[in-house]
This record gives structure tokens, C-alpha cells and sequence, in this order.
């Protein structure tokens, strides 16, 4: 490969993020790029950056201190930001995500760091909108970049900690990390979005260090005019094929803005599509280990929130695919959601819309707990969304075992303390019958009756949505359809290790995450073509090479000065 031409010399070089090498700047380079006396004599190999940089890691031992370690190194050289996460992605994702970046995000007015590539659209700043936005699109010479992603928030429902107003850059960022990990997309290519639409969290109101706008979270028509806004300055400065993720709105937008674009635009909402994707992945695989039908499945989704509802959504769609001769209603009577107030019955008020088609008709008496319900119904399948620590309880879980001789439990909440059973209690209640996944990582457990121990699934969605929405990208397709995302949940689901042996992980490794994603996408790309939502035509034996070519990797480039290239 032909050196890349680069316009930057010395330190301006250097604190490219982008283009800096660091100590991995060749001598030849060096010379040429006015880099000799600016960095110390050795060359050093990437390889031997990333054990240096996790050797300073190792003697972090706050979490917090860890996150803003790499929060920084990403800062100065993205190539061994990404290299270093790459080797150690077990270790690291916790600390770049969940449950972490919560912390950092909760203190982010505190430990405020410029978020590189993040972008603040203010409320109050409406009428200069257009032109904040087309600020970022411009490289360091004017010239207009080509953005393939946008990662947007409202800070409304941020990782199981809430309303965090404008620290919700943090949930942007740490996503549009996760995509150029799992997916190979380039990040010079994605934009982090926070729209600060005020808060409802009275700390941050009342906290003089706070950074956002000090005034309560915008509902209603000036809140939809100004996503409309947002989203129509996206479709015209960015053209087709630029992909929208939504994450962490809130319950009462979060699903209503999926509805309102979903079938225009290019548009993801990973609490919704993409949760309840991975978590049919999930109940998928445990259904080849039980040999038995979805459409048999008696469900409890304990937690009626954004993932609750998707997950029900998802999981429905999938029983009336499975069976056509069942209608929605149909396919509903096979759940049972229940939220803080008890089970969603017919009868209660203020049920939000998405909700209507799950409130049960024929529920008796006013015996509404999750117990009761537990207790009534004997459910194949427990799912918790809940953020309620503790709350599949002994009792629940032993009763649930009474009736099912493989009870399929999903712990889904995030983070770790906010989980609703340690998988090693649902593993020893149980007997070692359980089925279990989790929205966080967990060690394997030793199973009560003997045998080997067994791996706890994580119902991680950076295990799919990276993949599914890569794939759209690829394609540049016109939308995210139900049939992408289905195409994405089988490919996942394909790759299960309980295929092959019934006491292995219901899904793949987390580690293996950027093959599986690789995966996902070619499946995806492959079912947006065939069904007209892309925009550009491969063919069949070509895709994987169109898609290898596209990605990007951590990996140093040879550079050239030239006063006319990049940058």
C-alpha cells in the first residue's frame, strides 16, 4: 500500500488524534514530517505501545481512573486507543461502557472533558441549529467529511442511572466506540450527538457546576418540533445512507420517535430494536437446547419501560412469523408484563399506547405481583428490565422451577448491582435447570447437581447492533426494516454455542464480538439488498470482500508530507 499524503507537520501532527503514531513514527518519517526532536529516540512497535499502555492501566486500580485513562488516550492517538481495547475487550468494555461510564457520565460536570468528535445541539441555540451542525461535517482544511453514523441522546434514560441532561454526551460516545470496536466503523466517520433539552434531575438543576441548560426537560410540542428539526437537518446535510441511532430516550419518546421516522428514515433505537433482538437471539438458542416452540412460550417481561416494551414487540413479532396464522393478539396472550404497580391489566389507567396491545383482559382478583403472577400462570420464560435489584426472589424462582423443567431466566437490567438475580442464586434455586442470560458480564457457576460449570450467556447488544446497523450502512439503505433486524437476530442466534452443546453459553463470547458483528452485517447487507431497501447493488460472492474493504482496523499507516493532502 502507497504511503498516505499528509498536509500536518510537527506538533500539529502530533496532536492529531487521527494521524498520531506517537513513538511508532519511523525514523524516515520523522525526518520528514519534522518529528526528530519532538520524540524520544526508539521507534516502538504498536504492539509494544499497547503493552506499555496496559501496563500503566494495570496500575490504575479505580475503575473511574481506568475509564479516564483511555478517555484520554483516545484523545492523542485513536490507532492505539482502539488497539489497546481490542487486545484486552473482556477486560475493557466495563470500564469504556457499563457499568463505568455510568459513573463517569453521573460526574460528568465534575470531570468535564471535552468529548472529541461529540457535539452539543442546545435547546436555547434552536435558531443556529443548521449551523452548529455543519461546523462538525468540515475537516481541518474545509472540506466537507462523509459521516456514516450518528449516535444521538437526550440524556433522559441513561444506563439504568436516569436523567442525565447533558452528560449524556457520555452514552454517545461510549457507543460510537463500541461501533468502530465490534464493526470496523471508521471513526472519523461517526458523530456523537447530545440534544440538552433541559432535565427533570433536581441535583443537576440545583448544581453549580452543571453544564447543560438549567431548565426542566422540554415535553410536548416544542420537543417534537425541535427532534423534527434535528432529524431533517441529518437527512439534508448527510444524504442517504447515513445511519440515526437513538439511545437512551426515555419511555414516553423513546419508542413514539422510533414509530414516527421508522419507515422514512434510516433510523435505530438499540433500547428498543435492539435489546429485544438480542434477547430473542437469546431465547432462541435456549429453545433449541428445550426443543420446544416459541409460540408455546408462557412470558413474563417484568419492567414495562423502553427495553420491556421492545423486548415484548420483538419477541411477539417473532411468534406471529413463526406461525402466520396468528394474529397480534394472538401472539400478545403469550405475555404477561408487569411494572411497579403489578401486572398491566385492561382495566388500569394511563397504560401508555405501546402498552395497550400487552394489558391483560382476563386477569382476576387484584393479586398483581410478579409472585402472583409467577404463581398463577407458570412461566417458560422470566425477563427482567426492571432496575429492581433482587427481584426474581428465591420463591419466585423455585416456584417457577416447580413447572418447568428448564426455566428460561433473563436478568437483563443494567448495571451489575441493579440486576434482578445473581445467575449463581437462579443457577442453585433452580437446581442447575436454569437457562440463564444477563444484561451484564457474569462469572460461570458451578452447577448444584455436578458437572461443569456453566457459562452465563450476556445479553449484550454491542453483540448485535453494531453488526445490524454496519450492514445497513453498508448497503446505505434507506431504512432499518423489521426484516434486517430479523436477519440480524438469526445470524446471532446461528452462532450460539448451546447449538452444539446444551451446557455452553446461549450466545456467543463477547470477546468474539467483531467476527460475529462481521457476521451479522453480511447477513444484513444480504437481506437489504434482496428486499430493495438498499441503495447500492453487490453481488452475492463479492460482499464480504466490499465489506473487509470498508472497515476500518487499528492499524498504523505509512505517512508522506505533502502540503495538499489529507488534512
Amino acid at each position: 500500500m502507497s504511503p498516505r499524503k499528509v498536509a500536518l507537520r510537527g506538533e500539529f501532527l502530533l496532536d492529531s488524534a487521527e494521524l498520531n503514531k506517537g513513538t511508532a513514527f519511523t525514523d524516515s518519517e520523522r525526518r520528514d514530517l519534522d518529528l526528530t526532536s519532538r520524540l524520544p529516540l526508539a521507534v516502538n512497535s504498536l504492539d509494544t505501545q499497547c503493552e506499555r499502555a496496559w501496563a500503566q492501566l494495570q496500575d490504575l486500580r479505580s475503575p473511574m481512573h481506568k475509564n479516564e485513562f483511555l478517555w484520554s488516550m483516545k484523545s492523542q492517538n485513536w490507532v492505539l486507543f482502539y488497539a489497546l481495547i481490542s487486545r484486552h475487550l473482556t477486560d475493557l468494555f466495563p470500564i469504556i461502557y457499563t457499568p463505568t461510564e455510568a459513573d463517569a457520565i453521573a460526574s460528568y460536570s465534575h470531570v468535564f472533558r471535552r468529548p472529541q468528535g461529540g457535539i452539543f445541539l442546545s435547546y436555547p441555540r434552536r435558531e443556529t441549529l443548521e449551523q452548529d451542525f455543519k461546523t462538525h461535517l468540515l475537516d481541518a482544511k474545509g472540506n466537507k467529511r462523509k459521516i456514516d453514523l450518528v449516535v444521538v441522546s437526550d440524556g433522559e434514560a441513561i444506563l439504568g442511572i436516569g436523567d442525565q441532561g447533558a452528560g449524556g454526551i457520555g452514552i454517545s460516545t461510549a457507543k460510537a466506540v463500541i461501533y468502530t470496536l465490534a464493526a470496523g466503523v471508521h471513526p472519523g466517520r461517526i458523530l456523537s450527538i447530545v440534544l440538552d433539552v433541559g432535565t427533570n434531575n433536581k441535583q443537576l438543576l440545583e448544581d453549580d457546576l452543571y453544564v447543560g441548560w438549567k431548565h426542566e426537560r422540554l415535553t410536548g410540542k416544542p420537543y417534537d418540533e425541535f427532534i423534527d428539526s434535528f432529524v431533517k437537518l441529518c437527512e439534508k446535510e448527510l444524504g442517504d445512507g447515513a445511519l440515526l441511532h437513538f439511545e437512551d430516550f426515555g419511555t414516553t419518546n423513546a419508542k413514539r420517535i422510533l414509530d414516527r421516522y421508522h419507515d422514512t428514515h434510516a433510523i435505530f433505537n438499540d433500547d428498543v430494536q435492539g435489546t429485544g433482538a438480542v434477547t430473542l437471539a437469546a431465547l432462541e438458542s435456549a429453545l433449541k437446547v428445550t426443543g420446544e416452540k416459541i409460540t408455546d412460550q408462557r412470558i413474563i417481561i417484568f419492567g414495562a419501560g423502553s427495553a420491556g416494551l421492545g423486548i415484548a414487540s420483538q419477541l411477539r413479532q417473532a411468534i406471529t412469523l413463526a406461525d402466520e396464522s396468528l394474529s397480534d393478539e394472538d401472539a400478545s396472550s403469550r405475555f404477561w408484563l408487569v411494572d411497579k404497580e403489578g401486572l398491566l391489566t385492561s382495566d388500569m389507567k394511563d397504560v401508555r399506547d405501546g402498552l395497550v396491545g400487552f394489558t391483560r383482559k382476563d386477569w382476576k382478583g387484584d393479586k398483581k405481583s410478579l409472585e402472583d403472577v409467577v404463581r398463577e400462570i407458570h412461566p417458560t420464560v422470566l425477563i427482567g428490565t426492571s432496575t429492581s435489584p433482587g427481584a426474581f426472589t428465591q420463591s419466585i424462582i423455585k416456584e417457577m422451577s416447580k413447572h418447568v423443567d428448564r426455566p428460561i431466566i433473563f436478568p437483563l437490567s443494567n448495571p451489575t448491582r441493579l440486576c434482578e438475580v445473581h445467575p449463581r442464586d437462579a443457577n442453585e434455586w433452580s437446581k442447575g435447570k436454569a437457562l440463564l442470560a444477563t444484561g451484564s458480564p457474569f462469572d460461570p457457576v458451578k452447577n448444584p447437581e455436578g458437572g461443569p460449570d456453566y457459562v452465563i450467556a450476556e445479553c449484550n447488544n454491542a453483540l448485535l447492533y453494531p453488526g445490524l446497523c454496519w450492514g445497513a450502512i453498508l448497503g446505505r439503505s434507506k431504512v432499518v426494516s423489521d426484516t434486517m433486524i430479523v436477519a440480524a437476530t438469526k445470524a446471532l442466534a446461528k452462532m450460539s454455542p448451546a447449538a452444539k452443546d446444551p451446557n455452553a453459553s446461549l450466545l456467543p463470547d463477547f470477546g468474539d464480538s467483531r467476527d460475529v458483528n462481521f457476521k451479522i452485517a453480511l447477513a444484513v447487507l444480504d437481506q437489504s439488498i434482496e428486499e430493495g431497501s438498499a441503495t447500492v447493488d453487490v453481488k452475492k460472492e463479492d460482499r464480504e470482500k466490499y465489506a473487509r474493504d470498508l472497515q476500518w482496523n487499528p492499524e498504523y499507516e505509512e505517512f508522506v508530507y505533502d502540503a495538499e493532502g489529507d488534512l
